[in-house]
């Protein structure tokens, strides 16, 4: 999830965890600096929905428009990296489809026969259409105001496809379908978190690049030099890490 954000030119990074696991990723990941970025972190103490994140991170964001992408979402494909660039400064929302089998687990969009969306429900019992909305979002500023609105699901949630019809009844959502070939693996199950792991095995042992390396996209970017990722490499090179990035 932070590759994707980082290649969308993304540097100032909110980390979101449960209390528990909050010193875990400040350990791992640190304050980003290392990437270029800067990552800073919040707690969200109880499980009560995605939307709460706005609400969470309300100083984080500012005055700025604002992308949300979940922890167990995976994203790969040719193209991808200059589709996020086109929506980094949205007006509105902007969210994603994918066709998948299972659209009973997701929030669904509907569509017309003019491919114009229509309605969107959270893990209906009987979808409207096998397209998923994916966990990454973006928002203009507004998403704020209208996150502090919302009311509990019937689920106990605060739900982030009640933001997404909201800006659906106002006309001003965007919704993109993702192309066939793009990958989008959500592992947050224990089967597909295996299947996921075996996606990622295959195509790097079969391509000889990574998937998700984010000192490889923050060189790419321009978030760091030549020197910076060196340095970085130099002390994984035993683990064949290094010289992934050495190369």
């Amino acid at each position: 999830p932070i590759s994707i954000l980082m290649s969308a030119g993304i540097k100032e990074i909110l980390i979101i965890t449960t209390p528990e696991d909050s010193s875990s990723f400040k350990k791992l990941l640190g304050n980003g600096n290392q990437f270029g970025c800067e990552f800073t972190y919040a707690i969200q103490k109880v499980p009560n929905g995605l939307a709460q994140a706005f609400v969470i991170g309300e100083e984080f964001i500012g005055d700025d428009s604002v992308a949300l992408i979940l922890g167990d979402n995976i994203f790969y494909g040719t193209g991808l990296d200059a589709l996020l660039m086109e929506n980094t400064d949205s007006s509105g929302g902007v969210v994603f489809a994918y066709h998948v089998s299972d659209p009973e687990r997701y929030g669904v969009v509907e569509f017309d026969e003019n491919q114009n969306a229509i309605s969107i429900e959270e893990k209906p019992e009987n979808p409207k259409s096998n397209y998923a909305v994916p966990g990454l979002y973006f928002y203009d500023n507004s998403v704020i105001k209208i996150a502090k609105g919302l009311k509990l699901s019937p689920r106990g949630e605060y739900e982030i496809t009640d933001i997404n019809s909201i800006y659906l009844e106002k006309g001003q959502l965007k919704v993109g379908v993702l192309d066939r070939g793009t990958a989008w693996l959500d592992t947050g199950t224990h089967n597909s978190l295996m299947q996921a792991s075996q996606y990622v095995q295959v195509i790097e042992e079969r391509q000889g690049l990574k998937i998700g390396c984010l000192e490889e996209i923050a060189f790419k970017k321009g978030f760091i030099s030549k020197e910076n990722l060196i340095s970085l490499a130099r002390p994984l090179v035993k683990s064949g890490y290094g010289n992934y990035l050495m190369q």
